[in-house]
């Protein structure tokens, strides 16, 4: 990677068959964070010629030789945010569901660059299919049972990480349950949350490209939350067990 960065932060765009798309979100994301942002372009295995459109709209390029899933690009993009030097990373989709000055508005508008920000969106305003409804509300009811406070949307892939401790957290899902398992372990860990309202883009339904299925990934994505809550809260129990212990 030769990008460079602004030194607070870059962007990391998880791709995977994006080609028609990833090249004007990665235009659009130049011109709102500056040339001096980075914008990371994880090609997910793709078959098209998404990593050739990215690279050519001034993207930095990273690219897996298999398709591995959101979660695993996040970390690859996260890995290469890293090695810039930044503090945080914003997260936007390849489809252009997320506009460049949304995200920009999300980074600005939450000045702690400690904090986990999560973009919430109104799905039902913004024309989203109602199987996306469903399963958002469904995903956002499960973790705010588990975690004992509201989330109002735990699906929105446009947010902010704290990278070192995001890094620190040790996510390992390679599908779209790493979303949910970074916000389980934040929370667990103290990371402070902020929650902030986006503007959110859905194409005509002939236009709309989506790699999320509504009834298999949900299911993954609660698997993945019942194994981390089991663990959050076993080594929350190991450390206060060794408290009461003592040295």
């Amino acid at each position: 990677m030769s990008g460079t960065s602004s030194g607070s932060i870059a962007v990391v765009v998880p791709a995977f068959e994006a080609g028609r798309m990833v090249g004007d979100v990665v235009q659009g994301l130049r011109r709102a964070f500056g040339a001096a942002t980075a914008v990371i372009v994880v090609d997910d295995g793709s078959s098209d010629d998404t990593a050739e459109v990215a690279a050519r709209a001034g993207a930095d390029l990273v690219r897996h030789a298999r398709n591995r899933g959101k979660g695993a690009a996040l970390r690859s993009g996260l890995g290469a945010a890293h090695a810039l030097g930044v503090r945080a990373v914003v997260t936007v989709d390849a489809d252009g569901q997320h506009p460049p000055d949304e995200a920009l508005g999300l980074h600005a508008r939450a000045p702690d660059l400690d904090a986990l920000v999560l973009g919430v969106r109104d799905l039902a305003a913004a024309g989203a299919p109602h199987a996306n409804q469903r399963s958002n509300a469904f995903s956002n009811l499960v973790l705010s049972a588990f975690v004992g406070r509201r989330l109002a949307d735990t699906q929105c892939g446009l947010r902010r990480y704290p990278l070192a401790a995001t890094l620190a957290l040790g996510g390992r899902e390679d599908g779209y349950g790493y979303e949910a398992e970074v916000l389980i372990r934040a929370l667990a860990a103290g990371v402070p949350l902020v929650e902030l309202p986006v503007t959110v883009i859905y194409p005509p339904e002939h236009l709309r490209v989506t790699h999320f299925d509504s009834v298999r990934d949900p299911a993954k994505i609660v698997r993945r939350v019942l194994a981390t809550v089991a663990e959050t809260r076993l080594r929350a129990l190991g450390a206060a067990a060794r408290r009461l212990v003592g040295p």
